[in-house]
């Protein structure tokens, strides 16, 4: 009787020993099972205040405010269905990307607005000699990343001015269809283009899949918006 109580508690105990062993195995293979590559992953690192991907995320979030207002402005302006379909489309999606961006700035612990910093600068990197294609500036110069001018309210390529706003605000209709058209292929050009900066400039990489996202998902409504343009008679502006 005595040697069967050991024999029992031998196996017991060899039974918690073998699960002891396979969880042990089963945790190290569970933290180094990152596929084929078992080499430790660097840790996250923080983008700095002027990095690519705080500057894109400080001047898209600009960007997008202004689509995400100018689709307001033609919602009121028109009783179209297939523009106010767009226009809330544009305003729901960008709103949305906007609050993704600003909160990575959040987690970041960076600031909204660098102070010193001039609007697109972090593209200056990539874009040395780059002119947007075919896009010129609201003044009659090439807009570039880097280097475009800000004026009458006109912060990066592609924003429409004040002026621009206003006539928006007071058209009607077929007119407000066509301009509000125009104004947002010209937005989504410029967007692009930040858009593919970071793509290439960025270092987080949720960022790079959101940016190089908008420059597909932006593209397909440059061509839906030619469309819409074109059964209008109209064209986007050179």
């Amino acid at each position: 009787m005595v040697k069967r109580d050991r024999r029992i508690q031998w196996v017991a105990g060899s039974a918690v020993a073998l699960a002891l062993l396979f969880a042990g195995v089963a945790t190290v293979a569970s933290a180094r099972d990152d596929g084929a590559d078992h080499t430790a992953a660097p840790a996250p690192r923080t983008p700095a205040v002027d990095s690519a991907d705080a500057g894109f995320a400080r001047d898209m979030a600009v960007h997008h405010q202004q689509a995400v207002e100018m689709s307001f402005i033609v919602r009121d302006r028109t009783k179209d269905e297939e523009v106010r379909r767009l226009a809330y489309d544009i305003a729901n999606t960008q709103a949305n990307q906007r609050g993704m961006m600003l909160g990575w700035l959040d987690l970041w612990e960076l600031p909204k607005a660098a102070a010193g910093q001039e609007p697109m600068a972090w593209m200056a990197a990539g874009h040395e000699g780059h002119t947007m294609d075919g896009m010129e500036g609201m003044d009659g110069t090439a807009g570039t990343g880097a280097g475009y001018r800000a004026h009458d309210g006109s912060l990066m390529p592609g924003m429409a001015t004040r002026t621009e706003l206003d006539r928006l605000r007071r058209a009607n209709g077929k007119k407000a269809e066509i301009l509000y058209l125009q104004l947002m292929t010209d937005h989504h050009k410029g967007g692009i283009d930040m858009a593919r900066g970071c793509a290439r400039l960025c270092t987080v990489n949720v960022e790079k899949r959101l940016a190089q996202g908008m420059v597909e998902s932006q593209q397909s409504e440059l061509d839906m918006m030619a469309r819409m343009l074109a059964a209008r008679g109209a064209k986007p502006r050179s």
